[in-house]
């Protein structure tokens, strides 16, 4: 269960460079968000399909970039998690547990890189136009490297707004993401990111 919600965590930072106007073409549009955007929030649904079970979650996220974001479950569990720039906090209000590890060494060269750095969209993946479905329009990225733990990452556009994202992970793991109530100018500041874990739960660290 843990390696499949942190798994979300990739999922959720990805959004700071995935929205973006999509009649300059997919790939311009991502492009050009993730060199111009600063902040973002909204509602998502998220279904992991792995090979035991198919499970949907529900909840709000906020980015606010470099660095910036927290990803809130509220069905049908709640959980947490923050990245305050440092470290990444995984909150887990059933186990009563915080888990906590470096944002960095977290992150890597996966697409939650993207968050914390402008440069690793063009740095770490290949883009290209994937396609339309549904008045969906996709794009494809590919990770350069061998070991990003991703086999493909769809980013889809509707009119100027995210719609939805698809990605397949090296087990073969597939995620699908719905995106609702977009707003590309918050009013978001870094004290909304600062995680102080609750009284009398477990703090692990990894």
């Amino acid at each position: 269960m843990k390696t499949t919600r942190l798994f979300t965590l990739t999922a959720a930072a990805l959004l700071s460079s995935a929205i973006g106007f999509a009649q300059a073409g997919a790939v311009d549009a991502l492009k050009k968000f993730n060199n111009d955007a600063d902040g973002i929030s909204g509602n998502f649904s998220q279904t992991v399909h792995s090979k035991k079970k198919t499970q949907t979650t529900y909840g709000t996220f906020k980015i606010l970039r470099p660095g910036l974001f927290k990803w809130e479950y509220t069905k049908p569990y709640k959980q947490t998690i923050v990245g305050d720039g440092k470290t990444i906090w995984l909150y887990d209000v059933d186990l009563a547990q915080v888990t906590k590890s470096s944002q960095d060494q977290t992150i890597g060269d996966s697409p939650a890189a993207i968050l914390s750095n402008k440069t690793a969209l063009d740095s770490s993946y290949t883009l290209k136009e994937d396609g339309s479905a549904n008045g969906i329009d996709y794009v494809l990225a590919t990770p350069k490297k061998n070991n990003a733990g991703y086999q493909y990452i769809r980013i889809g556009f509707k009119g100027d707004n995210l719609a939805a994202m698809q990605l397949k992970d090296s087990f073969g793991n597939q995620t699908s993401i719905s995106f609702s109530g977009l707003n590309t100018k918050p009013n978001l500041s870094s004290s909304m990111f600062k995680f102080t874990p609750p009284k009398g739960v477990d703090v692990l660290s990894n």
